[in-house]
C-alpha cells in the first residue's frame, strides 16, 4: 500500500462477480463507466473477477466503493472479496511472513504466550482451518502483525459475511428468512 498526495492509501484487492459468464465489450464499458476504471477484468475457472488498485482512506472504504460501482453498472453482482477467511497453518505463515514451523509452534503452545485461537473447522479431519480474523487478533495482541492488518482482516470478513447472506437470500429466500428469523428470535430472548 502506498500513500498518495491526498493522504489516501492504495489498496489491492479482487472482487469475484456473479451473474456473468463471459467478458465482452458491454460488460467492460458498463463497469468502466460506473467507476471501475481502476480495475482489470479477468476470467478464470469460469469466474469473472475484477482486480482493483483503489485509493481510499481504508481497505473498507476501497472495497465498499468498488462494490457500489459494480452495483451501479447493473451488469453483474459481487459474490465476494477474494480473500478467504479460512486459513491453514501454511496460509497463516505466508500472511505473516514467517515459517510454517513457527506457526505450528504457536498453535501447539511451544512458542508464544499460548491461547492460540482454536480451529474453526476440520478439527477431526487432520487439516484444521482457522478464521484469519481470529488469528490476526491473536497475532496483533502478540505484536506480530500491525493493527492495520487486523483491521483489514476484520473488515473483509464482515463485508464477505454480508455479501454471503445477500447471496443466500437470492438463492434460497424462504429458507434464509426462516433461519435468520429463528436465530434472531433466539438471540433476542437470551
Amino acid at each position: 500500500m502506498a500513500l498518495n498526495d491526498s493522504g489516501d492509501r492504495e489498496y489491492d484487492f479482487t472482487l469475484l462477480l456473479d451473474g456473468v459468464s463471459e467478458i465482452d465489450a458491454e460488460l467492460e464499458d458498463a463497469l468502466f463507466e460506473a467507476g471501475c476504471s481502476d480495475a482489470t477484468i479477468s476470467m478464470r475457472f469460469g469466474r469473472v473477477y475484477l482486480m482493483f488498485t483503489r485509493n481510499a482512506t481504508s481497505m473498507k472504504d476501497a472495497v465498499l466503493s468498488s462494490i457500489h460501482n459494480v452495483r451501479d453498472a447493473k451488469v453483474a453482482r459481487v459474490l465476494r472479496v477474494d480473500a478467504c477467511d479460512l486459513v491453514t497453518q501454511a496460509d497463516i505463515a505466508r500472511r505473516m511472513g514467517r515459517t510454517r514451523q513457527l506457526v505450528n509452534q504457536y498453535v501447539t503452545g511451544v512458542r508464544g504466550p499460548g491461547s492460540f485461537p482454536a480451529p474453526a473447522c476440520n478439527v477431526e479431519g487432520g487439516g484444521p482451518l482457522w478464521y484469519w480474523r481470529e488469528v490476526a487478533q491473536w497475532l496483533c495482541q502478540c505484536g506480530l502483525i500491525g493493527e492495520d492488518v487486523l483491521r483489514e482482516a476484520q473488515e473483509v470478513a464482515i463485508i464477505n459475511g454480508v455479501l454471503d447472506l445477500e447471496n443466500q437470500r437470492r438463492q434460497a429466500p424462504d429458507l434464509t428468512a426462516e433461519v435468520v428469523s429463528s436465530l434472531a428470535a433466539k438471540t433476542t430472548g437470551e
